[in-house]
């Protein structure tokens, strides 16, 4: 059972609330309001702080989402292709999640306030609770807990309506520049359309096959997988590399031209995968019944400075 939350003054009648996570090696910023994402992920040395995601700015889009560091997927990631799919026999209405999408993206708590449980100087704990059942009504749980040179981020939730398949994931924002890598061994990836969405899975070509560390091509917005659930971000000299380890087996990886960042979201089926052939536990959706629960970890950890 997910445990019960205690209600946090509304972001329209109090400042932004920021939660502290802090050692000798991390700190951690965490905004409930803002969809209980990440602010930042710093990593502290003797030279200062150097953000291991893209840092968000306190004064700059304050209730943007996606000017945040890192925030949660629940209860899908990405977009769910013509606001709807077949599930049991019937077809199943998801509305628009965010008004500048055509389609329903990223599911609901990413831009929702959260509730505080429970913090102390190793844990944050939140929750959400998704109430009007079109089509899903459940209750999440978002930990982050700071151990040594990992942050910990665990998120659960718990169906409270109809059976229906649920998935989860996070969306992080790395900065990137000329000498950033990647390594995220993969099996194969999704072919897409003109609107992002999969159309064919294939096998990987050689500028995105991360089986070996790499620079990333513009342009990418594709889900990846067969991966391990093992990832390696480096930045180039002088620069702390991020692993991430998650028990999910797929990633999207989005690279716009121009930018200063990128994404590699950790996920636990593909974009669309409610719309793909066959059924939607063949794509890595979890079918829950009323009561019934779905976890996923994922763990940000310190390595060493890249190549000098």
């Amino acid at each position: 059972m997910l445990k019960k939350s205690t209600p946090m003054p509304s972001p329209a009648c109090s400042p932004i609330s920021r939660l502290i996570l802090a050692n000798d090696r991390l700190r951690a910023e965490i905004v409930p309001e803002l969809g209980g994402a990440l602010a930042r992920l710093d990593a502290l040395s003797a030279d200062g702080a150097q953000p291991l995601l893209r840092a968000h700015a306190a004064d700059a889009g304050e209730h943007d989402p996606n000017l945040l560091a890192c925030y949660p997927l629940v209860p899908w990631s990405n977009r769910i292709g013509g606001g709807q799919f077949v599930f049991d026999g019937r077809t199943v209405e998801v509305p628009r999640t965010c008004a500048a999408e055509t389609l329903p993206i990223h599911g609901h708590g990413w831009r929702a306030p959260w509730q505080l449980i429970e913090q102390d100087q190793d844990l944050v704990s939140l929750s959400y609770s998704h109430e009007d059942g079109k089509p899903y009504r459940y209750r999440a749980q978002l930990d982050y807990r700071l151990t040594g040179e990992q942050l910990t981020v665990t998120l659960a939730l718990q169906n409270l309506g109809a059976t229906l398949p649920f998935g989860m994931g996070l969306h992080p924002f790395f900065p990137r520049n000329s000498r950033t890598r990647l390594y995220a061994p993969a099996q194969y990836w999704w072919e897409s359309g003109p609107d992002h969405l999969p159309v064919a899975q294939a096998s990987l070509p050689i500028a995105v096959d991360f089986a070996t560390l790499r620079g990333m091509p513009d342009g990418v917005d594709h889900a990846f997988g067969g991966w391990a659930g093992l990832a390696r971000i480096d930045g180039g000299p002088f620069t702390p590399s991020v692993t991430l380890e998650s028990d999910t087996d797929h990633y999207v990886l989005y690279t716009p031209a121009g930018q200063s960042f990128f994404c590699f979201e950790p996920v636990d089926h593909p974009i669309n995968a409610c719309n793909l052939p066959g059924e939607a536990t063949q794509h890595g959706l979890t079918v829950l019944s009323e009561g019934e629960t779905l976890t996923r970890n994922f763990r940000f950890v310190v390595s060493a400075r890249g190549a000098q």
